[in-house]
Protein backbone atom coordinates (compact mmCIF):
# COMPACT_ATOMS: atom_id res chain seq x y z
CA UNK A 1 0.00 0.00 0.00
CA UNK A 2 2.89 2.38 0.71
CA UNK A 3 4.07 2.00 -2.88
CA UNK A 4 0.62 2.84 -4.18
CA UNK A 5 0.42 5.91 -1.95
CA UNK A 6 3.89 7.05 -3.04
CA UNK A 7 3.14 6.40 -6.70
CA UNK A 8 -0.10 8.39 -6.60
CA UNK A 9 1.71 11.34 -4.99
CA UNK A 10 4.60 11.22 -7.48
CA UNK A 11 2.12 11.20 -10.36
CA UNK A 12 0.28 14.18 -8.86
CA UNK A 13 3.53 16.11 -8.44
CA UNK A 14 4.74 15.26 -11.95
CA UNK A 15 1.49 16.38 -13.55
CA UNK A 16 1.40 19.53 -11.41
CA UNK A 17 4.93 20.37 -12.60
CA UNK A 18 3.99 19.70 -16.23
CA UNK A 19 6.69 17.06 -16.61
CA UNK A 20 6.18 14.29 -19.16
CA UNK A 21 6.81 10.67 -18.24
CA UNK A 22 9.66 10.53 -20.76
CA UNK A 23 11.42 13.43 -19.01
CA UNK A 24 11.03 11.76 -15.62
CA UNK A 25 12.35 8.48 -17.01
CA UNK A 26 15.39 10.20 -18.50
CA UNK A 27 16.17 11.89 -15.17
CA UNK A 28 16.44 8.53 -13.35
CA UNK A 29 18.03 6.63 -16.24
CA UNK A 30 14.94 4.53 -16.84
CA UNK A 31 12.15 4.35 -19.38
CA UNK A 32 8.48 5.32 -19.58
CA UNK A 33 7.21 1.87 -18.47
CA UNK A 34 9.34 2.12 -15.32
CA UNK A 35 7.80 5.48 -14.38
CA UNK A 36 4.36 4.00 -15.07
CA UNK A 37 5.06 1.03 -12.79
CA UNK A 38 6.35 3.32 -10.04
CA UNK A 39 3.32 5.61 -10.27
CA UNK A 40 0.99 2.61 -10.19
CA UNK A 41 2.74 1.28 -7.09
CA UNK A 42 4.04 -1.82 -8.84
CA UNK A 43 7.73 -0.98 -8.54
CA UNK A 44 9.75 0.53 -5.73
CA UNK A 45 11.62 3.84 -5.92
CA UNK A 46 15.21 4.07 -4.72
CA UNK A 47 16.53 6.89 -2.52
CA UNK A 48 18.48 8.38 -5.43
CA UNK A 49 15.45 8.14 -7.73
CA UNK A 50 13.09 9.84 -5.29
CA UNK A 51 15.59 12.66 -4.75
CA UNK A 52 16.06 13.11 -8.51
CA UNK A 53 12.32 13.11 -9.23
CA UNK A 54 11.46 15.55 -6.43
CA UNK A 55 14.17 17.91 -7.70
CA UNK A 56 12.79 17.64 -11.24
CA UNK A 57 9.26 18.36 -10.00
CA UNK A 58 10.45 21.40 -8.05
CA UNK A 59 9.41 20.04 -4.64
CA UNK A 60 11.12 22.20 -2.01
CA UNK A 61 8.83 21.50 0.97
CA UNK A 62 11.13 19.61 3.35
CA UNK A 63 8.25 17.98 5.23
CA UNK A 64 6.81 16.60 2.00
CA UNK A 65 10.24 15.49 0.77
CA UNK A 66 10.90 13.69 4.05
CA UNK A 67 7.47 12.05 4.05
CA UNK A 68 7.89 10.77 0.49
CA UNK A 69 11.44 9.59 1.11
CA UNK A 70 10.16 7.65 4.12
CA UNK A 71 7.36 6.16 2.03
CA UNK A 72 9.90 5.11 -0.61
CA UNK A 73 12.06 3.42 2.02
CA UNK A 74 9.10 1.63 3.62
CA UNK A 75 7.79 0.64 0.21
CA UNK A 76 11.00 -1.27 -0.47
CA UNK A 77 10.51 -3.42 2.63
CA UNK A 78 9.29 -6.91 1.93
CA UNK A 79 6.14 -8.20 3.59
CA UNK A 80 5.87 -11.61 5.25
CA UNK A 81 4.46 -12.99 1.98
CA UNK A 82 7.75 -12.39 0.14
CA UNK A 83 8.95 -15.82 1.26
CA UNK A 84 6.13 -17.32 -0.83
CA UNK A 85 6.79 -15.21 -3.94
CA UNK A 86 7.71 -18.32 -5.94
CA UNK A 87 4.15 -19.67 -5.71
CA UNK A 88 1.98 -16.58 -5.21
CA UNK A 89 0.88 -14.61 -8.30
CA UNK A 90 1.96 -10.96 -8.31
CA UNK A 91 -1.67 -9.85 -8.15
CA UNK A 92 -2.30 -11.84 -4.99
CA UNK A 93 0.87 -10.48 -3.38
CA UNK A 94 -0.46 -7.01 -4.13
CA UNK A 95 -3.71 -7.95 -2.41
CA UNK A 96 -1.83 -9.12 0.70
CA UNK A 97 0.01 -5.80 0.81
CA UNK A 98 -3.24 -3.85 0.50
CA UNK A 99 -4.91 -6.05 3.10
CA UNK A 100 -2.08 -5.82 5.64
CA UNK A 101 -2.26 -2.01 5.85
CA UNK A 102 -6.05 -1.65 5.90
CA UNK A 103 -7.92 -0.14 8.84
CA UNK A 104 -11.25 -1.50 7.58
CA UNK A 105 -12.09 -4.41 5.29
CA UNK A 106 -15.55 -4.90 3.80
CA UNK A 107 -16.10 -8.26 2.09
CA UNK A 108 -18.93 -9.81 0.13
CA UNK A 109 -18.64 -13.46 -0.85
CA UNK A 110 -21.45 -15.34 -2.63
CA UNK A 111 -19.66 -18.66 -3.16
CA UNK A 112 -17.03 -19.59 -0.58
CA UNK A 113 -15.90 -18.74 2.93
CA UNK A 114 -13.29 -15.93 2.57
CA UNK A 115 -9.66 -16.80 3.25
CA UNK A 116 -9.59 -14.67 6.41
CA UNK A 117 -12.23 -16.95 7.95
CA UNK A 118 -11.27 -20.37 6.58
CA UNK A 119 -10.28 -23.35 8.70
CA UNK A 120 -7.20 -25.31 7.66
CA UNK A 121 -9.35 -28.25 6.55
CA UNK A 122 -11.70 -26.10 4.47
CA UNK A 123 -8.77 -24.30 2.85
CA UNK A 124 -7.02 -27.61 2.13
CA UNK A 125 -10.06 -28.96 0.30
CA UNK A 126 -10.36 -25.78 -1.77
CA UNK A 127 -6.71 -25.87 -2.76
CA UNK A 128 -6.92 -29.54 -3.74
CA UNK A 129 -9.93 -28.91 -5.96
CA UNK A 130 -8.77 -25.63 -7.52
CA UNK A 131 -5.05 -26.35 -8.05
CA UNK A 132 -4.84 -30.06 -8.81
CA UNK A 133 -1.32 -29.71 -10.19
CA UNK A 134 0.14 -28.30 -6.96
CA UNK A 135 2.72 -30.37 -5.11
CA UNK A 136 2.23 -31.28 -1.45
CA UNK A 137 4.87 -28.68 -0.53
CA UNK A 138 3.07 -25.99 -2.51
CA UNK A 139 -0.27 -26.89 -0.92
CA UNK A 140 1.30 -26.65 2.53
CA UNK A 141 2.68 -23.22 1.61
CA UNK A 142 -0.76 -22.05 0.50
CA UNK A 143 -2.15 -23.15 3.87
CA UNK A 144 0.59 -21.25 5.71
CA UNK A 145 -0.27 -18.14 3.71
CA UNK A 146 -3.89 -18.39 4.86
CA UNK A 147 -2.81 -18.86 8.46
CA UNK A 148 -0.51 -15.86 8.26
CA UNK A 149 -3.27 -13.72 6.74
CA UNK A 150 -5.55 -14.47 9.67
CA UNK A 151 -2.95 -13.17 12.13
CA UNK A 152 -4.15 -9.72 11.12
CA UNK A 153 -6.93 -10.16 13.70
CA UNK A 154 -4.44 -10.88 16.49
CA UNK A 155 -2.78 -7.48 16.17
CA UNK A 156 -2.96 -4.92 18.94
CA UNK A 157 -5.03 -2.76 16.59
CA UNK A 158 -6.71 -5.14 14.13
CA UNK A 159 -8.74 -3.81 11.20
CA UNK A 160 -12.49 -3.59 11.43
CA UNK A 161 -13.87 -6.45 9.36
CA UNK A 162 -17.41 -6.70 8.03
CA UNK A 163 -18.13 -9.83 6.03
CA UNK A 164 -21.36 -10.49 4.17
CA UNK A 165 -21.95 -14.08 3.07
CA UNK A 166 -24.63 -15.34 0.75
CA UNK A 167 -26.55 -18.21 2.37
CA UNK A 168 -25.13 -20.45 -0.38
CA UNK A 169 -21.70 -20.14 1.27
CA UNK A 170 -23.03 -21.89 4.38
CA UNK A 171 -24.73 -24.67 2.45
CA UNK A 172 -22.18 -25.37 -0.29
CA UNK A 173 -20.41 -28.51 0.92
CA UNK A 174 -16.62 -28.36 0.83
CA UNK A 175 -14.75 -31.44 2.05
CA UNK A 176 -17.73 -33.22 3.57
CA UNK A 177 -20.04 -32.63 6.56
CA UNK A 178 -17.30 -32.79 9.22
CA UNK A 179 -15.26 -30.09 7.46
CA UNK A 180 -18.35 -27.91 7.17
CA UNK A 181 -19.25 -28.33 10.84
CA UNK A 182 -15.77 -27.15 11.86
CA UNK A 183 -15.90 -24.27 9.38
CA UNK A 184 -19.29 -23.06 10.56
CA UNK A 185 -18.05 -23.37 14.15
CA UNK A 186 -15.19 -21.03 13.27
CA UNK A 187 -17.60 -18.49 11.81
CA UNK A 188 -19.63 -18.60 15.03
CA UNK A 189 -16.49 -18.16 17.13
CA UNK A 190 -15.02 -15.31 15.10
CA UNK A 191 -18.16 -13.20 14.89
CA UNK A 192 -17.61 -10.39 17.40
CA UNK A 193 -19.42 -7.16 16.46
CA UNK A 194 -18.62 -4.39 15.92
CA UNK A 195 -14.94 -5.17 15.33
CA UNK A 196 -15.54 -8.39 13.40
CA UNK A 197 -19.05 -8.73 12.03
CA UNK A 198 -20.37 -11.58 9.90
CA UNK A 199 -23.84 -11.35 8.35
CA UNK A 200 -25.73 -13.60 5.97
CA UNK A 201 -27.81 -12.58 2.96
CA UNK A 202 -30.58 -15.22 3.00
CA UNK A 203 -32.02 -16.99 -0.03
CA UNK A 204 -35.32 -15.27 0.75
CA UNK A 205 -33.86 -11.99 -0.53
CA UNK A 206 -33.76 -13.39 -4.05
CA UNK A 207 -31.69 -11.46 -6.61
CA UNK A 208 -29.49 -8.89 -4.91
CA UNK A 209 -26.75 -6.29 -5.42
CA UNK A 210 -23.98 -8.89 -5.08
CA UNK A 211 -25.20 -11.14 -7.86
CA UNK A 212 -22.25 -10.17 -10.07
CA UNK A 213 -19.70 -11.71 -7.72
CA UNK A 214 -17.38 -11.33 -4.76
CA UNK A 215 -15.55 -8.12 -3.89
CA UNK A 216 -13.52 -6.51 -1.11
CA UNK A 217 -13.26 -2.84 -0.13
CA UNK A 218 -10.18 -1.70 1.77
CA UNK A 219 -10.04 1.61 3.67
CA UNK A 220 -7.07 3.27 5.39
CA UNK A 221 -6.53 5.65 8.31
CA UNK A 222 -4.39 8.10 6.34
CA UNK A 223 -6.53 10.57 4.32
CA UNK A 224 -3.85 10.47 1.60
CA UNK A 225 -4.77 6.85 0.92
CA UNK A 226 -7.57 6.07 -1.50
CA UNK A 227 -10.04 3.30 -0.79
CA UNK A 228 -9.35 0.23 -2.92
CA UNK A 229 -11.82 -2.27 -4.37
CA UNK A 230 -10.50 -5.76 -5.13
CA UNK A 231 -12.14 -8.12 -7.62
CA UNK A 232 -10.74 -11.62 -8.15
CA UNK A 233 -11.05 -13.57 -11.38
CA UNK A 234 -9.79 -16.93 -12.60
CA UNK A 235 -6.31 -15.83 -13.61
CA UNK A 236 -5.64 -12.76 -11.50
CA UNK A 237 -7.13 -9.78 -9.71
CA UNK A 238 -8.35 -6.27 -10.49
CA UNK A 239 -7.92 -3.23 -8.23
CA UNK A 240 -10.09 -0.12 -8.53
CA UNK A 241 -9.22 3.22 -6.94
CA UNK A 242 -11.14 5.77 -9.00
CA UNK A 243 -13.92 7.50 -7.06
CA UNK A 244 -16.83 6.51 -9.29
CA UNK A 245 -16.35 2.69 -9.36
CA UNK A 246 -15.33 2.62 -5.69
CA UNK A 247 -18.49 4.49 -4.72
CA UNK A 248 -20.60 2.07 -6.77
CA UNK A 249 -19.17 -0.86 -4.83
CA UNK A 250 -19.67 0.93 -1.52
CA UNK A 251 -23.31 1.49 -2.47
CA UNK A 252 -23.65 -2.18 -3.45
CA UNK A 253 -22.17 -3.21 -0.10
CA UNK A 254 -24.60 -0.96 1.76
CA UNK A 255 -27.51 -2.47 -0.18
CA UNK A 256 -26.28 -5.99 0.57
CA UNK A 257 -25.90 -5.22 4.25
CA UNK A 258 -29.42 -3.83 4.36
CA UNK A 259 -30.64 -7.07 2.77
CA UNK A 260 -28.64 -9.25 5.17
CA UNK A 261 -29.90 -10.69 8.41
CA UNK A 262 -28.73 -8.89 11.55
CA UNK A 263 -25.63 -10.42 13.12
CA UNK A 264 -27.57 -12.36 15.78
CA UNK A 265 -30.07 -13.73 13.27
CA UNK A 266 -27.20 -14.58 10.94
CA UNK A 267 -25.53 -16.66 13.65
CA UNK A 268 -28.82 -18.43 14.30
CA UNK A 269 -28.92 -19.41 10.63
CA UNK A 270 -25.27 -20.53 10.73
CA UNK A 271 -26.08 -22.68 13.77
CA UNK A 272 -29.10 -24.19 12.04
CA UNK A 273 -27.08 -25.12 8.95
CA UNK A 274 -24.34 -26.50 11.18
CA UNK A 275 -26.87 -28.82 12.85
CA UNK A 276 -27.94 -30.05 9.42
CA UNK A 277 -24.35 -31.01 8.61
CA UNK A 278 -23.93 -32.60 12.06
CA UNK A 279 -26.88 -34.87 11.35
CA UNK A 280 -25.07 -36.09 8.24
CA UNK A 281 -21.57 -36.38 9.71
Amino acid sequence: MRRRRLGAELKRLREKAGVKMEEAAERIGGDKPKISRQENGRQGVSKLEIEALLALYGVSDERLRTALTTLAREGRRKGWWAQYSDILPAGFQERLSIESDAARILTFQPMLVPGLLQTVEYATELIRSVDKGATEEERNSYIEVRRSRQEIFARESPPQYVCLLDEAVLRREVGGPAVMVAQLDKILEMNNPPKLTIQVVPFAQGWHAGADGAFNIYSYPDPMDLDVVNLDYLDGALYLEEDQPVERYKLAFDELRAAALASRQSMELVSAVKREFMNRA
